[in-house]
């Protein structure tokens, strides 16, 4: 393929050559496009979700339900961004029916694929469902609107090697409200 510099090319931020549907564990963390703060704020070092916020936290636990395959271990919802702890236990069921999980089967504004397994499938999944509640609550309810997309396109991921840095991840997802003011997604805040 020729090099046409109109076009964009996104470098891939994937360990390259790694299968993201094995068993394993991972940090994920996905932020708002433009890292607007609309989940909710953060007092006293705790963090008090909105009825956004709310939202996003049903739509990140029913990643088990759709996904079995997996747990959903620690997890925190910021203002501007979700981190997590998703892992990966056992084989991706295939030729699953319909799920019964309310608002999975209609058609999304994002109009995305899940072609592909494991790691990006789940948080695409996730993205989209959650997209797709909160664009009816801003028709609805009058939430505040956004801009386009109200994910950024891509995910952070880590791969989590060992119990030690399990635990030292859990830890930092734990105290993110507490850190909040230090994390450099704060000064993103509105």
């Amino acid at each position: 393929m020729k090099y046409n510099p109109h076009i964009h090319h996104r470098k891939s931020i994937r360990l390259k050559g790694y299968d993201y549907s094995q068993n394993g564990a991972f940090f994920i963390t996905t932020c708002l496009q433009n890292r607007e703060c609309l989940f909710g704020t953060v007092e006293n070092g705790k963090m008090i979700l909105n009825d956004a916020g709310k939202m996003i936290a049903v739509w990140w636990q029913k990643l088990f339900e759709k996904f079995p395959n997996i747990i959903i271990d620690e997890y925190v919802i910021m203002p501007n961004h979700i981190h997590g702890i998703i892992q990966i236990v056992g084989a991706i069921p295939c030729n699953r029916p319909n799920s019964n999980i309310r608002g999975e089967n209609m058609v999304s504004p994002l109009r995305v694929q899940n072609s592909y397994n494991g790691l990006g499938q789940y948080v695409s999944w996730f993205k989209r469902m959650s997209t797709n509640e909160y664009i009816r609550n801003v028709k609805q309810k009058n939430w505040k609107s956004f801009d386009g997309r109200l994910w950024q396109k891509n995910f952070y991921e880590h791969i989590i090697r060992n119990e030690q840095s399990l635990r030292e991840i859990r830890e930092y997802i734990i105290n993110n409200p507490t850190n909040w003011e230090k994390d450099e997604l704060f000064n993103y805040k509105l």
